[in-house]
This record gives structure tokens, C-alpha cells and sequence, in this order.
């Protein structure tokens, strides 16, 4: 699937000055398909060093470094990660294309303890003059919302003025949105993850990324499609959870996209804990999938070839 300049619908918020600059942004963002291959690298703060160095975790993922790499050499749409990281590597992968990650926790406070609140850390004034300093290629931002905390209505505030703001300035915009808290006893159910789908559309994102659904007795890439339906014209991407067998893998993004309706995925863990080489066929066998209708065996062909 291709689409064009003419073929974008730019939302209202975006000034007229504007237009142009964010069609450029979607296209660059989503490689001219609609769909985002978003290789996310913000788990530096939200796992901390548990998904960079252990058992199954190649020796490659220690290095910070190991993220630009992956990013510049495999294929992508674009690469997500806090603006500090850019900020020490981008100097040396002013290739790639960033999109920047406003806010983020970690793990060690969990909700049996405290409802999960993580504030935003910048705004997005901030970055459009990073970007315009350092003439690095930044096509959008993002920001975790935990649906179902007590602190909801203040991420849902900074999340409207931040989707508001990005379309200002000619900027994509993707969510993280998460039922998570107390008041939350499935974070998997399909009904609840399809109402955060519907709060990312009503807070005019052009993105959501949400988990994938689980539901006892039902297959997920079915239950998913209440999600894909209740997002409107906001798309939908998928989280890419913890390491699995590649194959697995790669079946479950082809259904997500072409049997649920989602428009992509956003794959760290699956991807920046192999190997340099590995990563990159893992990058390049995604792509493949999800921007070039590629089916699985064809995939794995990429993902062997590496």
C-alpha cells in the first residue's frame, strides 16, 4: 500500500502554514504506507537495565550505542527514544528518524503500591527548537498515558496539550496508552484496551500504540479488531511485549495487521536484545510485514538472510 501528499488527511489542529511540513512527517514516519514500523528504545527508564543485560539478552544490547545502530542499519520507520539519548548519539545518526518519548517512569514503584503516574518530562516547544539547533530529522513525539490511575486526568491533560501542540508545530503523535492501576483487573481485556483506542482518538493522536488482547477462549487477532474499530480515523499499532521465538512473532504482527485492521507495531525488545546482525533482519523482516505486505515466510526469509 502506497499513499501520497494528496492522499494524507491532515488533521484541523494543524495550521494551514503547517500542512506541508506534517504530511512530510507522516510520510517519513510511516515510509509512504499508512502503517508505522516504530522501533521503540525508551526501555532504558521504563524497565531500566533488565531488558539490556541478563541471561537471553545478547552482550551487543549493553551499550546504549547498540539502539543507534540498529536504527541507522536496519529498516524502520522511525526510532523512539528520550531526547537525552538523541541528544549524546544524533550528532552520529543524523539518518535516522526520531521520534521523541516526552515522558517516562520506571518499573520499581508497582501498582499494588501507587497508581502509576509518569509526568512529562519536556514539552514539545522544547523539542521543535532542539530540532531546528540541531537539524536532526525529528518527525513526531510521544507520551505514556496509564488509563485507570488515579493520576489519569493528569496525563490525559498533558496529553491533549502535547497531540495539540505537536500538530502546531507539524508533528506526528503516538500514545502509549496502558489500562494500569488498581481500579484495573485485566490490563488485557479486549473491551478495555478497544476504550483506550477510543480515548487516543478522542485526545486527536495520530497513533496509539496499545497491548495486544487476551481474552480466555478467544483468539486475540479477532478480539483486537473491537480496538481497531473503536479508534477511528486514529491509528492503531501494537506493543511488542517481551522476546519470543521470531517466527511467533512475526505471525502474530501479520495478523494484528492484516486479520485485526492495526496499522503497525512498536517492537524494542524483540529487536534490540539480539545480536547487531540479528536485530537488523529482525528490523528488516518487520518492515517487510508491515510496510510491504510481505507475508511471514517472506519475512523470515529477511529475518535468515541477515
Amino acid at each position: 500500500m502506497t499513499i501520497t501528499k494528496d492522499t494524507v488527511k491532515v488533521p484541523c489542529d494543524v495550521p494551514q502554514a503547517m500542512r506541508e511540513h506534517y504530511i512530510n512527517n507522516y510520510l517519513a514516519a510511516t515510509r509512504e504506507s499508512g502503517r508505522l514500523m516504530l522501533f521503540a528504545g525508551d526501555q532504558k527508564v521504563e524497565h531500566l537495565n533488565d531488558d539490556f543485560s541478563g541471561e537471553g539478552i545478547h552482550p551487543d544490547d549493553a551499550d546504549p550505542e547498540h539502539l543507534f545502530r540498529i536504527a541507522s542499519q536496519g529498516k524502520i520507520g522511525c526510532f523512539a527514544t528520550q531526547l537525552g539519548l538523541i541528544a549524546r548519539y544524533g550528532m552520529d545518526y543524523s539518518q535516522v528518524r526520531y521520534l521523541v518519548k516526552l515522558n517516562s517512569k520506571t518499573n520499581l514503584v508497582k501498582p499494588s503500591q501507587q497508581d502509576p503516574l509518569s509526568q512529562q518530562w519536556l514539552d514539545v516547544e522544547q523539542v521543535a527548537s532542539f530540532q531546528k539547533n540541531s537539524a536532526l530529522n525529528i518527525v513526531g513525539v510521544g507520551y505514556t498515558i496509564y488509563l485507570g490511575s488515579a493520576y489519569e486526568a493528569t496525563m490525559l491533560q498533558q496529553a491533549s496539550q502535547i497531540v495539540y501542540q505537536a500538530h502546531q508545530h507539524g508533528l506526528i503523535s503516538c500514545l502509549w496508552i496502558y489500562p494500569r492501576g488498581k481500579a484495573v483487573k485485566d490490563e488485557r481485556d479486549p473491551h478495555l484496551i478497544a476504550g483506550a483506542t477510543g480515548a487516543g482518538a478522542a485526545l486527536g493522536t495520530d497513533f496509539v500504540k496499545v497491548n495486544y488482547p487476551k481474552k480466555e477462549g478467544l483468539e486475540s487477532k479477532e478480539i483486537f479488531k473491537e480496538a481497531v474499530r473503536a479508534a477511528g480515523r486514529t491509528k492503531v499499532v501494537c506493543a511488542g511485549g517481551s522476546s519470543v521465538d521470531a517466527k511467533k512473532f512475526l505471525q502474530a504482527l501479520h495478523d494484528q495487521i492484516y486479520v485485526s485492521g492495526a496499522a503497525g507495531n512498536a517492537t524494542g525488545r524483540n529487536i534490540h536484545q539480539k545480536s547487531l546482525q540479528e536485530a537488523i533482519g529482525m528490523c528488516n523482516a518487520i518492515y517487510a510485514i508491515t510496510v510491504e505486505g510481505a507475508s511471514v515466510a517472506e519475512a523470515l526469509k529477511h529475518y535468515n538472510d541477515r
